[in-house]
């Protein structure tokens, strides 16, 4: 199963751009991390400086995830047994 949400590299951002002659040298800021939504398809905005940091977030994204899966299956199962529940009463009568 893969995971909803997972630690990627961050794109570097220009900061500014110098010319020499023919040649452009361009200033960037330091790589961290981002947490990409493999559901949305896209990079959430945080930016993470270590690796550790962004796992950890992207843990805490998945387990709220889950667990919010597991309280609609849990929803839907208690439904269902008062549907038959129900069924089965009307059996007897």
């Amino acid at each position: 199963m893969i995971s909803r949400f997972v630690v990627v590299p961050a794109v570097t951002t220009e900061t500014g751009c110098m010319r020499n002659g023919t040649r452009f040298y361009c200033e960037t800021a330091p790589i961290g991390f981002n947490i990409y939504d493999n559901e949305e398809k896209l990079r959430l905005k945080a930016t993470y400086q270590t690796r550790v940091e962004a796992e950890n977030e992207c843990q805490r994204l998945n387990l709220e995830r889950l667990k919010g899966v597991f309280s609609e299956q849990e929803h839907i199962v208690k439904e269902d047994l008062i549907k038959v529940g129900k069924q089965r009463l009307d059996g007897y009568s």
